[in-house]
Parts: C-alpha cells; structure tokens; sequence
C-alpha cells in the first residue's frame, strides 16, 4: 500500500518561495521533502549487513528547486553559507571531506554513474531536522538531495531503497564517514519498517504497522545538547573494530560468521582484536536477533514484551558496544545522565536506550501517556526547555510534495 500523498501547505509554499526568491531572484519550480529517522531496534547493526527497526518521523528537510541552467549546484540552507558545487568535477574532493558540498557531489556522481544527465539546479532549504538531534539529519539531507536529481534529471527512475544507498554512498565516499545504511534507508522508505540488510544490493524491507499510542505510550527523543560534530573517530572506531573481528574469519561483517565460530575464536580475537572489539561483536550478536524479537512483540500486541526488549537494547549498547560516554569524557556524560534522568522520571515503566549512533545526539524513551507532560517537563528542566520531542511516524519517505 502506498504512502499517502504529501501536500505543501500554503503558508510553507509562501515562506519557501519568499526565500528563494530573495537568495535567487526567480520563484522556484517544485518542491521536495525528506524525513528524519529514529531507530527503534538494531543499534549498530546495519554496518554489519544486520537488521534493523526504524522510521521515519514527522520533521523533516524541505526545498525549494529551481533548475538553472548552468552545471552548478546552488544550495541555501537557512543558517548556513551557500553551498556550491560544480558538476565538471565529480570525483571525492579531499578539502570537501566532513562538509555538505562533499555530499551533494557523492549524491550527484553516483547518480551520474547511472546514467543520469545531472545538471545545475538552486535550491532553498529549511529543516527542522536539527542537527546533531541523532534523528539524522545528514541523512535527512542525502535523501533530500538524491530525491532532487530522481525527480529534476532521472524521471524518477531511482527507486526509494536505491536513494538510499546513493546517499550512503556520498557520506562513506566523499563525506568520509564510514555509516551504514538504515539512517537512509528509513528516510528514503517512510514509514515504520524492518529492514535486513544482509544482502547489500537487495536489502530486505518490510513494513510494520503499529501506533503507539494505542499500547497508551509516547515515542519521545532526547536532545542531550551535546554535539557529536567532533566525534567521528569514536563513531567510526566501531565498525572498523567489528571489521577486524569479521575479518580474523576471512569475513566482510558479522552477519557472515557464524555466532558459535565467534565464540570459540574469543580466547584468540582477544590477542588479534581487542577486549573492546570482542565485547562490541557480543553487543551485534544480541542486538540483531533482538530485532526480530521486537517485530513480532508489536504484531502480537505484546507491548510489555517489547518495552522488555527495548530496555536490553539499551543495556547492550551501554555495556557492551560502549556508545554512550566518549573515551576519557569525564565532565561532560550528556548521554548518561539523560539515561539516568529518564529511568528517575519513568518510576519503572515505559524504557529508554541510548539513540542512533550515540556518544552524543539523543536519546530515545517510550512513556506512558499519564506519564508525558511531568516525564517531559523533568527532562526540559535539566536539559533545556524543547529538549523533549513528542514525534509521530510519517507514512512518506523522500517525496515531491503536492501544493494544497
């Protein structure tokens, strides 16, 4: 069943179109729209050709597009610089890496390498995918982007899973981090949706119809204010530790060597690999057949199991995978004390997990209704005021908005 269309309100048309025309000169041509992420199960999974739980929710990236032509892409995002790039180079750029320009080149040469005759185009953006929410922004913004050239130059060939994978393509190639791909995956898809990820050219996905609100809970994200902009390394020292354990095997990823050969290998990958390594391995191993688990809790309706299985997720990735205070961080624990804070205000009910990457970003609890307005208000008071957000799942993944 398909997503339902996604309309463009008239005040937002207005405040768009205002914008553009005052960085561009002329009214933009059509409009496009992308979704953040939260991640419900699989933390750290997805590197590792795992599965994952996730969807998209109701902030997004919006622009508005002009085509304009010249081989320049011209992009405004409001509080930020212009970001330009030229389409005769379309090859990683060293200075570009960690930046935005960085990826609409990635999303522009891999949609080049499909054939697609990508050409200049201004756009106007606005978000309320703020960044370093740990709802992925950067994400939000990769599908944006490949969902732009789809529409403009590709007649909307590119399907939304092979969006994705262009966007991860763009962060792993020319950003330079080494992501996995559920952050764009459940951008592109929309919805809430299981994902396998074992075969990295067919991922499998499914949709997963649930609301929240009917087991009388709320899906809430943590902002800890902290930023993760410096904190690449420890991000990236994940996968790369799980890689060297998959590779003692002669493997590419986890999902590839069989958890009782990791087993018995332990007392050798602790001389070859690491203690920290070993222990992050345990963490995909749990993690990944918890997924499932989790799946079928929300279709049978048993939502104490599923909240049991939330709660081990996010003991896994705090004892385990090791996500939520940076190495040798001792004044600043954003993360830790927002988990602390939030098993304070929920009394024993409802669970909560460290978010997404981790290390900074958010933190994600399911409250009880009679809970909200009280857990809500304990979170603000110490985190700063709007640090919760209350969110929905959106049924639509990257799109070309209609004008209402």
């Amino acid at each position: 069943m398909s997503a339902p269309k996604l309309i463009l309100s008239q005040s937002l048309r207005k405040e768009l179109d205002a914008g553009f025309i005052g960085v561009f000169g002329l009214a933009p041509q059509r409009y496009f729209s992308a979704p953040g992420r939260t991640e419900i199960g699989g933390n750290h999974t997805d590197h590792q050709r795992g599965r994952v739980l996730a969807a998209a929710v109701d902030l997004d990236t919006v622009a508005a597009v002009r085509i304009n032509g010249t081989d320049r892409i011209r992009i405004l995002s409001e509080g930020y610089p212009m970001c330009e790039v030229d389409l005769s180079r379309l090859e990683p750029v060293a200075e570009e890496i960690n930046t935005t320009p960085a990826l609409v080149r990635g999303v522009a040469a891999r949609f080049s390498q499909m054939g697609c005759p990508v050409r200049g185009f201004d756009a106007y953006c606005r978000s309320t995918v703020l960044p370093g929410s740990g709802l992925s922004s950067s994400a939000a913004f990769e599908v944006l982007m490949g969902t732009i050239v789809n529409g403009l130059f590709f007649d909307g060939k590119a399907s939304q899973p092979e969006i994705a994978q262009i966007g991860q393509y763009a962060e792993n190639v020319f950003f330079g981090k080494p992501c996995g791909l559920m952050d764009q995956m459940a951008s592109a898809v929309g919805n809430l949706v299981t994902i396998d990820f074992f075969d990295k050219q067919r991922p499998v996905i499914r949709p997963v119809e649930v609301d929240f609100a009917s087991f009388g809970h709320a899906l809430c994200i943590i902002d800890t204010q902290a930023s993760h902009a410096d904190l690449t390394d420890e991000y990236a020292a994940i996968p790369n530790e799980l890689k060297a354990v998959s590779g003692w095997f002669g493997k590419e990823v986890l999902t590839q060597v069989e958890e009782a050969d990791f087993y018995a290998a332990i007392p050798q990958l602790r001389q070859s690999c690491g203690d920290r390594a070993v222990v992050r391995a345990i963490h995909f191993y749990q993690e990944n057949a918890r997924v499932p688990q989790q799946v079928e809790a929300l279709e049978t309706g048993d939502f104490d199991r599923f909240l049991s299985l939330i709660h081990q997720s996010g003991h896994s990735s705090y004892m385990y995978l090791q996500n939520v205070i940076p190495s040798g961080y001792q004044r600043h624990q954003d993360v830790a004390l927002a988990l602390a804070l939030c098993e304070h205000l929920l009394q024993g009910r409802g669970a909560s997990r460290v978010h997404g990457g981790g290390f900074a970003g958010t933190i994600q609890a399911f409250v009880p209704m009679d809970l909200l307005e009280d857990f809500r208000a304990g979170m603000d008071a110490v985190l700063g005021q709007g640090a919760c957000h209350v969110l929905s799942i959106r049924p639509q993944g990257g799109v070309e908005m209609e004008i209402g």
